[in-house]
């Protein structure tokens, strides 16, 4: 299995990164257990979750994901086999505003490494913009936990283009941490938070990149035929406007090619992300072992030109469908 070097740090990246926001939402205590012992068994080592995950759910507060995971690396001992990935900034509390300032990092990463059981967080990714805290500031505290041996590197997800390039300019002038890592919502539904400028900025400052809902929140995979699949449901709010025409043509052109190469739809949306330029590896998220069929199908998949123009083509927003 190919691993990717995270821009200019020393991590290594496998192919698929495992998305640890389903652990204390739908997936249980004992289901993510056996879900990141197969995982690490399949050879991916990297499991991304944030403090946040998952307090949207009926009765929980935020922070499940990594009580689950640390309860995990504590049972098995196995800390030093998982890259650890997590995020601050997202307001722990359902409709609070998000906070990146000094005070709120430097609290908010204890509360991660104690939830976690561990001494230090291998990725440690600001979350969300809070459009007010000065740049240097956050950076700033992410030095101070750097020096303190907490934080190995940091990462950014969900700022805008002119707020990451001028956190990238601030590291360089002020001699402060690098973002090393973004992480865009990246799918072939959704392509243009990351395709542009985000693309061009990571490429120029040598930024890894690692893509969320890269499934769409289950819509690539074929799952949901109709918006009368999705009626009632959790995912209705997520997948509600996919159903349109284009969404439409990227399911009828995914089956195709998923045909052709004898693999599942997620396998190829995968695969299609791994393929384009700039990307080191998409996150997904599984709730049952059969769904990581879906990831051995995309490491050992590789889409020809044809199957990937076809891809491109049918999840362009210029795209013209019938």
């Amino acid at each position: 299995m190919k691993y990717q070097k995270a821009g200019s740090t020393n991590l290594q990246i496998p192919p698929i990164v495992f998305g640890g926001n389903v652990f204390g939402w739908t997936a249980d205590k004992k289901r993510s257990f056996e879900l990141m012992d197969e995982i690490l068994d399949m050879g991916f080592n990297m499991i991304d979750t944030a403090d946040v995950y998952s307090r949207w759910a009926d009765g929980n507060s935020g922070g499940e994901s990594e009580l689950i995971i640390g309860e995990y690396m504590k049972d098995r001992g196995n800390r030093n086999k998982i890259t650890l990935a997590t995020k601050v900034g997202s307001s722990m509390q359902q409709g609070g505003n998000k906070d990146i300032s000094e005070k709120h990092i430097l609290k908010a990463v204890e509360d991660s490494l104690q939830r976690l059981q561990t001494d230090h967080i291998d990725l440690y990714f600001t979350h969300w913009d809070d459009d007010q805290t000065p740049i240097e500031e956050t950076l700033g505290a992410y030095q101070k936990l750097i020096d303190q041996g907490k934080v190995r590197y940091i990462g950014a997800s969900n700022l805008s283009s002119s707020r990451l390039i001028a956190s990238l300019k601030a590291a360089e002038r002020e001699d402060l941490p690098k973002y090393e890592v973004f992480q865009p919502e990246y799918s072939l539904i959704e392509r243009e938070k990351f395709e542009g400028d985000i693309q061009k900025i990571c490429e120029n400052y040598n930024l890894g990149v690692t893509s969320y809902f890269s499934l769409a929140s289950g819509f690539l995979t074929g799952k949901y035929a109709s918006e009368k699949d999705i009626k009632g449901t959790g995912r209705e709010p997520f997948l509600k406007d996919y159903f349109d025409d284009r969404g439409k043509q990227i399911l009828q052109t995914l089956e195709e090619v998923a045909e052709q190469y004898e693999v599942s739809q997620a396998a190829v949306a995968l695969r299609w992300i791994m393929q384009r330029p700039g990307i080191t590896a998409p996150i997904a998220s599984a709730t049952k072992s059969g769904h990581l069929q879906a990831f051995r199908e995309a490491v050992s998949l590789e889409l020809d030109e044809e199957s990937m123009r076809q891809l491109t083509e049918a999840s362009s927003k210029k795209s013209t469908v019938a």
